[in-house]
């Protein structure tokens, strides 16, 4: 894994809204832009949750392809900052069973969205990726995502636990790396490089100082993390 695959991937994960550009229906050969939530799912793919009768969604049923650009929140400079274009092929996804309760978690006001506006879940099938980390630094990139083997069950215990039986360690986290703390912190993801708190409307996320692949790895990575006096420094993240 290269140091730039790296730090496409922390961008994607990092981040949650970007920018949806589909193929105009209206206005034929235009691009049509929207900003929407996205979370991940097991293969590291972006789900978002739509309107049937917004016309991004319209536009993705005739036409498919589509891209998905992701930013630096709070960028100073937006041209020095690192940004991310996911080209994907939209798919809707009829059974969204646990992918729903992930992004309810992460999104929880839009648990009414799907049965009492008529919404319903996509995934974006990455095709390639363009980063560019700053002025000079312009990548294509074949694969940047990774599967989450926690997705489903294994998290959502997880998840559950720390957030009823550990708020203190989740407070020490948000201490610990910085975050804005004018609100509770709560729990809401976990992969196997990091996790995801949400605050307030904002999710963050945190990495982990090195992979995490079973759910006993990621126990001792939260303890330690309970204790440490300073956020350490990521595995990899300097080569």
């Amino acid at each position: 894994m290269t140091s730039t695959t790296l730090a496409a991937r922390t961008l994607l994960l990092s981040q949650y809204h970007g920018a949806l550009s589909t193929q105009s229906m209206a206005m034929p050969g235009f691009p049509f832009g929207s900003v929407v939530p996205y979370c991940l799912d097991a293969e590291g793919r972006p789900v978002l949750l739509i309107s049937r009768i917004a016309q991004h969604t319209r536009n993705l049923q005739a036409e498919p392809k589509c891209s998905l650009l992701v930013g630096e929140r709070h960028a100073h400079d937006v041209q020095a900052a690192g940004r991310l274009t996911i080209l994907a092929e939209a798919h809707r996804l009829d059974e969204p069973g646990a992918m729903a309760e992930r992004y309810y978690r992460y999104f929880p006001e839009a648990a009414g969205y799907h049965s009492a506006h008529d919404f319903e879940f996509w995934y974006l099938a990455p095709m390639r990726y363009r980063y560019i980390g700053g002025f000079g630094a312009i990548h294509w990139l074949d694969a940047v995502a990774l599967p989450n083997p926690f997705v489903g069950a294994a998290e959502a215990n997880m998840v559950e636990h720390m957030n009823a039986d550990h708020a203190e360690a989740i407070a020490h986290y948000v201490k610990l790396a910085g975050l804005p703390g004018e609100a509770p912190a709560i729990l809401v993801g976990i992969d196997s490089e990091g996790f995801h708190l949400r605050i307030g409307q904002a999710v963050h996320w945190l990495a982990f100082s090195a992979p995490c692949n079973t759910p006993k790895q990621v126990r001792e990575a939260l303890v330690a993390l309970a204790y440490a006096d300073t956020w350490p420094p990521r595995e990899g993240a300097g080569g």
